[in-house]
Parts: C-alpha cells; structure tokens; sequence
C-alpha cells in the first residue's frame, strides 16, 4: 500500500510542480487526507526530494537551449534585442545565478520557519488565495510587455525575481513558479519570457533545496531511531525513488501541455483554480476534514 501511495504522491508531484498552484500545497493536502504524519523527518524529506524529479524534466525540455547558452558562457552570449551588446551580466545562466543566490541564501537562515509554515494548512490556504488574486490581476492588467526572451533581462530583473521567490520558499501554497512568473510579468516580461526562466531558474534552486535536505535527512536517520515511521511497512528508499521517477515521467507530458497552453491562454484560469482550492481547503479545515 505505501508503494501505491508513492505513486500517488509522484503523481501529483509532476502535475502541479509547475503549474501555477503550488506542488507543496497539494502534497501536504493529499498527505493529510491519507493520514501520513507531517512531522516525521521522513515524509518531510520525501516531499523536497521527489520535486527533483519533476525539476529533472526541465532538462529534457531546455537541454538544447542549455547547451547552446554553456557554448556562450561566460564572454559570447547571445545578443540583447534591446541593446545588441554581448555582456557577461546579461548572460542567461548569469542571470539564473542571481536570482538563485538570492533566493538561497535567504532560504537556507529561514530553513526553521519554513518548516513550521510547511505544516500549517491555514497559511497554505491563505497563500493559494492571494497567490490566485495577484496572478490573475498581473495576468490580466499587465498585457503590454517589454522584454520578449530572457536574453533581454537585466541583472535587477533577476534579482527581482529571485527575491520574490523567496515567498515561496517561506509560505508554502505560494507556488514557485507563480512567484517568478508573476514577478517577471511585474518587471515587463512577456508570458513566454517569464515562463522560460521561471523553468530555468528552478533548476538550480531545487537543486540545492534538494540536496540541502536529503544531507539533513541522511545525518537524521542515522540518529534518530524514529526517522522511519514504526508502522512503515515498506523499503523506505524505494518508496522515495518510486516517488522521484513517477514524478519526473508525469512532469515531462504536463510541462509540455503546460508551455503550450500559457503561450495561448495566459494563466487565468490557473488562478480562479488556485481561489476555488483555496476556498475549499478553508471550509474542510473548518468542518475539521482536515487538520
């Protein structure tokens, strides 16, 4: 049964990791339905560590542009549409470094507080309901974009966009990706441009997220007697790599649906889905379905 239920859970992982409407928020829902204690260390652990494997998909689906831009790096990138100079700054994977470190580093000293808001579902509701508000006003209000690929951002633009990732990182149900989209939408970024470096930029980032806990979780199992929950009824490695595999097949299929459909539709209607959950999971907390 904890087989099947790690599938589950990778499933759901790779649908929503980069969707709009916060992976997290529908890992600790689901987890909380099934029952499974949220504040074993294991489970913990299992949720960071199988959004790698949906982050994983993004290399298949820029692995290209990725090697064309290491081919440029760090004095030939490409030109800016908007200056035609080559500049290390403006270089994409520079561009990435600097939104990843200012995230990280940030993240990395609220590591505690991020863990006490993982547990709380009143706040991920919260952050599901303002989160839908500000992507669907950014969305709708902001049409008129200056900067159409990320080779024309700006060292500040990303700068901006990773400081603003730092809210997904402390409330849970805020959503990565709506965090960078949105945010690079407020800066000028067309749908497309902010939807590229959103996937680009969470490379890194989940990277280090990923390999940060896992470490942690290594020193714990081997410490802590109750890192295993006692009625854990299979291998528990197997059951995290059932996750991680599941998660990354499941995020492949959707990221591409997902590109195409933003690129058409834009993100409204990940919004007013983002408000309708949110709302739900206010009313179950309330009724006490959930806890």
């Amino acid at each position: 049964m904890t087989y099947l239920i790690s599938v589950l859970l990778g499933i759901i992982e790779g649908l929503t990791e980069f969707l709009p409407v916060s992976s997290t928020a529908h890992l600790r829902i689901v987890q909380d339905f099934l029952g499974l204690p949220m504040k074993n260390e294991y489970w913990k652990m299992y949720s960071v560590v199988i959004q790698l494997g949906a982050i994983l998909s993004v290399l298949v689906l820029y692995g290209q542009r990725l090697l064309d831009d290491a081919k440029t790096f760090p004095w030939r990138g490409k030109k800016k549409s908007t200056t035609g100079k080559h500049a290390l700054f403006t270089h994409p994977f520079t561009l990435i470094a600097i939104a990843f470190v200012t995230t990280a580093i940030p993240a990395y000293f609220l590591d505690k507080k991020i863990g006490e808001t993982l547990e709380n579902l009143y706040v991920i509701a919260g952050a599901l309901i303002l989160g839908g508000i500000v992507m669907w006003l950014v969305d709708a209000l902001l049409t008129r974009p200056i900067i159409n690929n990320v080779e024309s951002m700006s060292p500040l633009h990303a700068l901006w966009i990773g400081a603003v990732q730092i809210l997904s990182a402390v409330f849970p149900g805020t959503s990565r990706s709506m965090s960078t989209i949105a945010a690079g939408q407020i800066a000028g970024m067309s749908r497309s441009a902010a939807l590229d470096f959103s996937f680009l930029v969470s490379l890194p980032v989940m990277f280090a997220a990923t390999a940060y806990k896992f470490l942690q979780s290594l020193k714990e199992y081997q410490h802590n007697p109750d890192f295993i929950p006692a009625n854990f009824n299979a291998n528990p490695w197997l059951v995290l790599a059932i996750g991680f595999v599941v998660s990354f097949f499941v995020a492949l299929i959707v990221n591409r649906w997902f590109i195409h459909w933003v690129r058409k539709h834009g993100f409204t209607a990940f919004a007013i889905y983002r408000l309708i959950l949110g709302a739900i999971l206010i009313v179950l907390l309330y009724l006490g379905f959930l806890k």
